[in-house]
């Protein structure tokens, strides 16, 4: 069973599998806004624009561990779901190296219509969703998936496999337990004090659920079959972590 709204879609919206999974940057989908902010082709594709491959290990997770899926279907560049309305990075006019002309002193008019248009109606969904399940009594985890790039500012990333946590660091220490074959660390490229854990803090700590941001190199899932075999190599850590924290 599937849903969809204008900038996100749901999948498998009654799973029976503990999780429920976030991608917030699946898409590098602009729209009819490329020109309007004033990127080449090549910036598209970049990291700026989504995190390449988090959308088909979110889609292979979904299916091995029968978990909700819910993704955004436009690029962070228009609204960033997994920032406060009120943080520079929502709409960011800068993003790592590259300037975003189209995003720079924005008028209010505007940052309130893309909040409204994108963040209010995905965030409102995954409250829903959550809520429904608690309501329904059924034991229930945030994940949210994300992918990161091997260079940053120049330097290069020997972490292959980050877990960050907000609150509750129980589910996390627990998926970090156990082998995956990959260079795995807590709060590493990103934590929560480098404000990456918003879907987490706004949605999980609240609720009081067992969470995790997964982070995932983004030159190991550049190929749909890489990204499905990285989701078969984490749904059993997965499956095992969630049984142990919840």
């Amino acid at each position: 069973m599937s849903g969809s709204a204008s900038f996100f879609q749901i999948e498998n919206a009654e799973g029976g599998g503990a999780a429920v999974i976030v991608c917030e940057h699946a898409s590098n989908d602009l729209g009819t806004m490329p020109g309007a902010l004033g990127l080449s082709a090549e910036q598209c594709l970049a990291h700026i624009a989504w995190d390449p491959g988090a959308l088909g290990v979110a889609k292979g997770l979904s299916a091995l561990l029968d978990a909700t899926l819910i993704h955004a279907t436009a690029s962070r560049l228009i609204y960033d779901l997994n920032r406060p309305p009120d943080a520079a990075g929502a709409m960011a006019a800068r993003s790592e190296l590259h300037d975003i002309p189209g995003n720079r002193d924005l008028p209010v008019a505007q940052r309130l219509a893309r909040t409204e248009t994108h963040y209010i109606p995905f965030h409102a969904a995954l409250f829903a969703l959550l809520s429904r399940r608690l309501a329904r009594g059924r034991p229930t985890a945030l994940i949210t998936v994300h992918s990161f790039s091997p260079l940053y500012f120049g330097v290069r990333r020997e972490v292959e496999f980050g877990i960050i946590h907000d609150a509750d660091d129980r589910l996390a220490r627990a998926i970090l337990a156990r082998r995956t074959g990959l260079v795995t660390r807590l709060n590493d490229p990103y934590s929560a004090a480098d404000g990456v854990a918003h879907t987490l803090a706004l949605h999980a700590t609240p609720l009081g659920l067992a969470h995790a941001m997964l982070e995932i190199r983004n030159d190991l899932i550049a190929t749909p079959r890489a990204q499905r075999a990285m989701a078969d190599r984490l749904a059993p850590t997965i499956r095992d972590a969630l049984r142990e924290a919840l």
